[in-house]
């Protein structure tokens, strides 16, 4: 993978980004550094949102000011000195400690690039400060849960939905030309392609996120079941909870569904750019078939795909590129496995 834009940052890059990185360097060159910036951009606020501070108009605050910095609208960093030393994982820590670096970085884009960016991450950090306003106070004793799919719906859109737009805008922008149907379908695709991978996440991290009292399966659904959001603490509960839980399975799924229909309108002179839509749609995959087979509620037992298991997707994605009917097959066959 070529340079981000200088080692530090390509450092910081590849400890915050776990499996994204993978995507990341599959990516053609012409549009790798913008996504990595915006991901480390973005992943700068979910620091700063989820850090485990006691003080949520503080972690606001903080939100505001660094979105006013993208914004252009100041010149002035939020002081994040106390937010970096909460941090429990080094390379988050050292995240917030290099965010000057990092936001100056984003002006040797072009100035429509950069124009994407802040659209984006208007919408990312506008949607962890409502997440915080949401829950800002909730603890492992106050668990509290959404109201309905709709907001389950919308914060899927603009934490990873809006992620797939400036995704479609990067490739129209700089790698193929399309007509205004082919492209309409593209966004909308795009936008549920990041919506799926969303709530893989949040169904997979149920136990994690109820112990920061917050919990995304609204609860008058739950309650339709008999359910309260702290229930789902309880593995027991795991056999009332499988109707909702498989309900939300399938949503993600279909949105999967979705992402496999915008791998199959890229070019197939555009290798690179399958490859890197391919692999998160099969770990996705992967990952719906063993929380469709597990408890998802035993926290002891974290459901996630294991680095051999993605070694296998990855060598049998690179297979698949050789044309698109394989790629077609390959998606359909992990979807089913």
């Amino acid at each position: 993978m070529s340079k981000l834009i200088n080692d530090d940052l390509d450092s910081l890059l590849e400890d915050t980004s776990r499996s994204f990185y993978l995507t990341l360097k599959a990516l053609p060159s012409k549009i790798r550094s913008q996504l990595g910036m915006l991901y480390l951009l973005a992943r700068i606020a979910d620091t700063i949102a989820d850090s485990n501070s006691p003080d949520t108009a503080h972690m606001l605050s903080a939100l505001e000011q660094y979105n006013q910095r993208i914004q252009g609208q100041t010149n002035e960093l939020p002081d994040l000195s106390i937010l970096a030393e909460l941090q429990t994982n080094p390379a988050e820590k050292k995240l917030l400690f290099n965010v000057e670096k990092a936001v100056d970085c984003m002006g040797s884009f072009s100035k429509i690039d950069q124009k994407r960016m802040r659209e984006c991450l208007e919408i990312i950090i506008g949607g962890q400060a409502l997440d915080l306003r949401r829950f800002g106070q909730a603890n492992d004793s106050t668990v509290l849960a959404l109201q309905d799919d709709k907001e389950l719906d919308d914060y899927a859109y603009r934490v990873a939905g809006s992620v797939g737009e400036f995704w479609t805008h990067m490739t129209l922008d700089h790698l193929f030309k399309t007509n205004s149907v082919k492209k309409a379908k593209l966004f909308e695709t795009g936008v549920r392609f990041g919506k799926a991978l969303q709530l893989i996440n949040i169904l997979r991290d149920i136990p994690e996120d109820l112990i920061l009292g917050r919990c995304y399966i609204p609860e008058p659904i739950l309650s339709e079941q008999g359910l309260k959001p702290d229930d789902l603490s309880d593995t027991k509960n795991m056999q009332k909870f499988r109707p909702i839980y498989d309900n939300y399975i399938d949503v993600a799924a279909a949105h999967l569904d979705a992402a496999v229909e915008y791998i199959d309108m890229l070019p197939y002179r555009q290798f690179r750019l399958r490859g890197a839509c391919m692999l998160p749609v099969l770990i996705g995959q992967r990952t719906l078939n063993l929380l469709r087979r597990n408890n998802v509620l035993d926290g002891e037992n974290r459901i996630k795909v294991t680095r051999t298991e993605i070694k296998q997707l990855k060598k049998k994605m690179i297979y698949s590129l050789l044309t698109k009917k394989r790629t077609r097959k390959l998606l359909e066959k992990n979807r089913d496995s």
